[in-house]
């Protein structure tokens, strides 16, 4: 029940964060979710042998942390719920990759560079994305996403999603805590009532989802999602959206941490 409760929590952090006062969170939602996709796009780009390459695109998350003056723990720990899954997966580089590198005199196997490649990448990739949300906020989040003419249909089930995720995590602490007073003797559910559980979860949220949606059509609802409008893009934000990203690809087409190591060691 404790779980529920702390992922409820969680899930609520973030619309906290993205309703404080920074330099950041007032620039324009598009500017920042076009800056957002194109830091991802561009950063999943490099191949799996590059890892050197992606040390510059540490400084956008660690900037925009310094500007939007919120905690780094609670971003930090989300990233971190990743990395578990992402090393499972590449850890198997390490057995099928062949290839080696020289580094000095050591022979160094090729499944190395690709699960560190991996890792950065998932790490700075996760951290944009929860930047965003905690700066921004799903509504104008979605508001961006209409600008840049992402149909409603997938903006609408993507804000629905997000906004009642909170209700799904009520109904299973209810069921939870129901179980819990009646087998006051198990610390967990057994794995026979499962099946029962999951099937009573589903008429629940089937018949929560029912009274939600009559009650959007009872107050208007026609399809379309309102969210908040945000005002035009001014100077600052053209300057912000288009500076990070001539920024993000001066540092793919060059190798910044090369060229620095060239420039220390004399060698041009």
């Amino acid at each position: 029940m404790s779980d529920i409760i702390k992922s409820l929590k969680n899930l609520k952090e973030l619309d906290g964060l993205a309703r404080e006062d920074s330099a950041i969170h007032r620039i324009s939602p598009v500017a920042k979710l076009a800056v957002t996709l194109a830091y991802i796009v561009i950063l999943t780009s490099f191949g799996r042998y590059e890892t050197t390459s992606l040390l510059p695109y540490v400084l956008y998350p660690v900037i925009v942390f310094a500007a939007c003056n919120i905690k780094a723990g609670p971003i930090l720990i989300r990233t971190l719920y990743v990395l578990p899954l992402v090393a499972f997966i590449g850890v198997f580089n390490l057995l099928f990759e062949k290839g080696t590198f020289i580094l000095g005199e050591t022979a160094v196997s090729a499944g190395w560079f690709t699960l560190m490649s991996l890792l950065l990448k998932c790490c700075l990739s996760v951290a944009a994305a929860l930047l965003l949300m905690a700066t921004t906020g799903m509504d104008k989040i979605a508001h961006a996403l209409r600008k840049l003419k992402v149909p409603k249909l997938f903006v609408l089930q993507l804000v629905l999603t997000y906004r009642y995720i909170s209700v799904l995590i009520e109904e299973a602490g209810c069921i939870s805590r129901a179980y819990a007073l009646r087998s006051p003797k198990h610390k967990a559910i057994r794995p026979r009532a499962w099946g029962p559980l999951i099937g009573l979860m589903l008429l629940r949220t089937y018949g929560r989802a029912q009274r939600v949606y009559d009650a959007m059509c009872i107050r208007g609802f026609d399809g379309d999602y309102l969210t908040c409008g945000s005002p035009k893009m001014r100077a600052g934000d053209w300057a912000f959206m288009l500076g990070w990203t001539a920024g993000f690809i001066l540092a793919r087409i060059v190798d910044i941490p090369a060229f620095i190591g060239k420039l220390i060691t004399g060698v041009m």
